[in-house]
This record gives structure tokens, sequence and C-alpha cells, in this order.
């Protein structure tokens, strides 16, 4: 998978790291799965992704502090703990999954990750796992 903030993603992170302005929303921010088959681009907004629906999916809130920094081989890194849906049956229409965004709190776009293997939940118990991980550099830190 390749990561690729929004333009709005990026924007959204200017303002609240150097103007200090919060989304109104809180700090958290939202993963939610795509069903569309599409290429994350930069310009892209909320409104380019179709939303997975059915088959027991629900959105998943992802908490500001849960986040762990660290520098691998010299680059900054930021995760989240593994996160794992679990399906009741097919989305919607057979719908294949084809990737992942996240939006903040007030339902901006901050960036998405298309999955290199499209899933496609069929039953109960199926399972899709995503883990966020943002490399904020390719050099080392001073």
């Amino acid at each position: 998978m390749a990561l690729v903030f929004g333009d709005s993603g990026s924007r959204a992170v200017l303002v609240t790291y150097f103007n200090n302005v919060r989304p109104a929303g809180g700090n958290n921010f939202q993963l939610r799965l795509f069903t569309n088959n599409i290429t994350p681009l930069d310009t892209h907004t909320a409104a380019d992704y179709t939303q997975a629906a059915g088959g027991g999916y629900a959105a998943k809130t992802l908490n500001n502090g849960g986040f762990t920094r660290s520098n691998v081989g010299g680059i900054e890194q930021v995760t989240y703990p593994e996160q794992v849906f679990t399906f009741s049956g097919p989305l919607n229409g057979g719908a294949t999954i084809y990737g992942y965004e996240v939006l903040d709190a007030d339902g901006v776009h901050i960036y998405a990750e298309r999955d290199l293997t499209p899933f496609t939940p069929a039953g109960d118990g199926d399972t899709y796992k995503v883990n966020v991980k943002i490399q904020a550099s390719k050099g080392t830190p001073t």
C-alpha cells in the first residue's frame, strides 16, 4: 500500500500544529474502509471515497493519544495498534474493500491508502486488518 496525504489533510495538519486550530469535533481520527476502485490522490477529499456499508461494518475511532512515535532506521514514524474489522457477512451489493482512509474529527480527509490486495468479505467472521503507519520523513532527524 502507498499512503497518500490529501491536500485537505496536509492543510489540516499545518493549521493544527502551526496555527493551533484544532478540529471542532475533537482530536480523534476516524478510520473508514472504502469500496470504490480508485487510487488515492492528493487532490481527493472525503467525498471521493465510498465508505463500506453492511455486513456488520462500522468505522473505527483512532484515539489521538493512542499513536506511538518511533525512529526506525533513521525514519521518524507513528503507528497505531492494528485495527481488525470483523464482518457478519457480505457488504452491501457484495462490495470489495480497496483500502482505507483517515478523517479528522470534523470529517476532513487526512489521507488514504489503497490495499495491494482488495478484499471481499463473504461470510460471518471474515476479517480485514489495518496497520496504520505514517512515516514522517526519509532522513535522520537533527
